[in-house]
C-alpha cells in the first residue's frame, strides 16, 4: 500500500506529512491499494485561501475565455474517459459500463455549462417606476464547496463543478475518502485544459474536513449529495454560518405496479433499476408495490432475470460488481437477516453468491425479498445495496397511501420524483392531482 493520495491545492498535488490517513481498497479484491491523506482544519484553511486568492482573476475573465477552458476540458474528458472509468471501477467497484454511464451523465451537465453565456444574462426593465430603469445581474459568489458521495465519484462533482466554474466561481471539492482518485484525475485534466491554479481545489478528508469547510468564513456556498442524516447536518451547520446550501439526502424509491401492467417490462426495469451499480444509488428502485393479483407472476419473472446476472470484477465484463467496503457489505447483508426475522420471504439470497472475482472482494449478490412488512427496517431504511423488496397491496389507492406515508414519501427527500408507475392505462395519471408537486415518472410501454 505504497500509493499515497494527496490533496490538490494551488494547481498541483499537495501532500502533507504527519497527517491522518485512511486506506483505499479495490472492492473486487478486498486489497488496499493506497492511502488517502485526511485534511485537518489548517489544511482546509490553506485550500480555501488558495481558492479565494484565485477567484478574482477567474471572475474577471471574460465568459468566452472561461468557456474556452471548459470546452478544452470537455474535449480531453471525451478522449480519455476510459481512464477515468478504470479509476472509478478500481476504487468504487461498479462495472466499467456503469462507470462510463456516470461519466456520460456528468458530461451532460458539462455540455450544458458550455452554453452558460446565455444563462448568465441579466434582465433590464425600462421605466419600471417613473424615471426608474431596473437592471439585474448574475454574479459569481466566490468560493463554492462541493461535498460529494462515494457512489458517483465523477458524476456528482460534474453536476456542480462545470456550472460553478462557468459562472466565475472558484471550487473546493471534498470527495469521499473511500474513492478519491477520480477527483484528483479531474483536477489534473482541468489544469491541462488551462484552468488557472487555485480555481479548482481538492481536499481529501472525513468529517473533520467537512466541518472545517462548513464553518470557514471564506466559503460562500455548499453543495452536498449523500445520506439524509448528513444532509441535515450539513444544511443546519452551513446555514448557521451564513452560507447558501443545497443538501440532497437519501431516498426510498417505489415502483407501483398496477394489475394491467406489462410484467415483462416491469421485470426488466426492476432488475436494471434495483441492481445497477449494485444498488448503491439514491434513485435505485428499492420497493415494488404490487397491486394484486400480479405479485406472484411478477416475482417469478424478476427471479428468472436475476438468475442470468453475472456478478464479479467490473473489469471482466460482469453485470454487477462488489459493494464499496466490507463494512457497507456487512451492513446491507444485515438487512436480509432483519427482513427474514420480521417475516419476509427471502426469494433470492445474494449472500454467498458465486462470483467471477477474487474471494476477498466485498461481494453481495442481488437479493429479492417478498411480503416485506412495512414496519421492518428492511422497508423503512434506505439500504443502499442490491436488495429489492416486494410489498403486496390490494388497490392503487392503498399503494399510493403507503408510499406517501413512508419516511421518504411526499415531502421528504426526492418526494414524488421517486415514484414510478407501471400501467398500460394512461388515464390513471389523472388521479394524481396534487398541484404542489411537479415530478412523476410514468413507466408506459413504448408500443401502441
Amino acid at each position: 500500500m505504497s500509493r499515497r493520495i494527496p490533496h490538490w491545492i494551488d494547481g498541483e498535488p499537495a501532500d502533507v506529512p504527519d497527517r491522518r490517513v485512511a486506506p483505499v481498497y479495490d472492492p473486487a479484491t478486498g486489497a488496499p491499494t493506497g492511502e488517502v491523506v485526511l485534511a485537518e482544519p489548517g489544511d482546509v484553511d490553506r485550500a480555501v485561501r488558495s481558492a479565494a486568492a484565485a477567484f478574482p482573476a477567474w471572475r474577471d475573465l471574460s465568459i468566452a475565455r472561461r468557456q474556452a477552458v471548459l470546452f478544452r476540458f470537455r474535449e480531453l474528458l471525451e478522449q480519455r474517459k476510459g481512464e477515468l472509468a478504470e479509476i472509478i471501477t478500481s476504487e468504487h467497484g461498479k462495472v466499467l459500463a456503469d462507470a462510463l454511464g456516470e461519466i456520460a451523465r456528468g458530461q451532460e451537465v458539462l455540455e450544458f455549462a458550455l452554453g452558460f453565456a446565455e444563462v448568465l444574462k441579466g434582465d433590464y426593465s425600462v421605466n419600471a417606476s417613473s424615471g426608474v430603469d431596473v437592471y439585474s445581474f448574475r454574479q459569481p459568489i466566490g468560493v463554492a464547496a462541493v461535498i460529494s458521495p462515494f457512489n458517483f465519484p465523477a458524476m456528482v462533482p460534474l453536476w456542480f463543478l462545470p456550472v460553478a466554474l462557468a459562472a466565475g466561481n472558484a471550487v473546493v471539492l471534498k470527495p469521499s475518502e473511500k474513492d478519491p482518485s477520480a477527483s484528483l484525475w479531474m483536477a489534473q485534466l482541468l489544469a491541462e485544459a488551462g484552468l488557472p491554479a487555485g480555481v479548482f481545489t481538492v481536499v481529501n478528508g472525513d468529517r473533520v474536513a467537512v466541518d472545517a469547510l462548513l464553518e470557514h468564513p471564506g466559503i460562500a456556498s455548499v453543495s452536498f449529495v449523500g445520506s439524509t442524516p448528513i444532509a441535515r447536518h450539513i444544511y443546519e451547520t452551513a446555514a448557521r454560518h451564513g452560507k447558501r446550501v443545497q443538501a440532497l439526502g437519501g431516498a426510498k424509491n417505489h415502483m407501483l405496479v398496477l394489475p394491467d401492467a406489462d410484467l415483462d417490462l416491469v421485470a426488466d426495469a426492476a432488475v436494471n433499476a434495483g441492481f445497477g451499480s449494485a444498488g448503491e444509488r439514491c434513485m435505485a428502485i428499492s420497493v415494488i408495490v404490487a397491486v394484486e393479483p400480479v405479485a406472484d407472476e411478477l416475482l417469478g419473472k424478476i427471479a428468472e432475470r436475476m438468475a442470468g446476472l453475472r456478478i464479479g470484477d467490473g473489469r471482466r465484463g460482469c453485470d454487477m460488481g462488489p459493494l464499496i467496503t466490507r463494512e457497507h457489505r456487512d451492513r446491507v447483508s444485515g438487512y436480509i437477516d432483519t427482513a427474514a426475522a420480521d417475516g419476509a420471504a427471502v426469494v433470492v439470497d445474494g449472500r454467498g453468491v458465486v462470483v467471477d472475482g477474487e474471494p476477498g472482494g466485498f461481494w453481495l449478490g442481488p437479493t429479492l425479498l417478498d411480503r416485506v412488512p412495512t414496519t421492518s427496517a428492511a422497508y423503512t431504511d434506505e439500504i443502499f445495496g442490491p436488495v429489492l423488496s416486494i410489498v403486496r397491496v390490494d388497490s392503487y389507492e392503498e399503494g399510493v397511501s403507503l408510499i406517501n406515508t413512508g419516511a421518504f414519501g411526499d415531502t421528504k427527500a426526492y418526494g414524488r420524483q421517486g415514484f414510478h408507475f407501471f400501467t398500460r392505462e394512461k388515464a390513471v395519471t389523472a388521479r394524481w392531482l396534487d398541484p404542489s408537486h411537479g415530478g412523476i415518472n410514468l413507466g408506459f410501454p413504448q408500443n401502441a
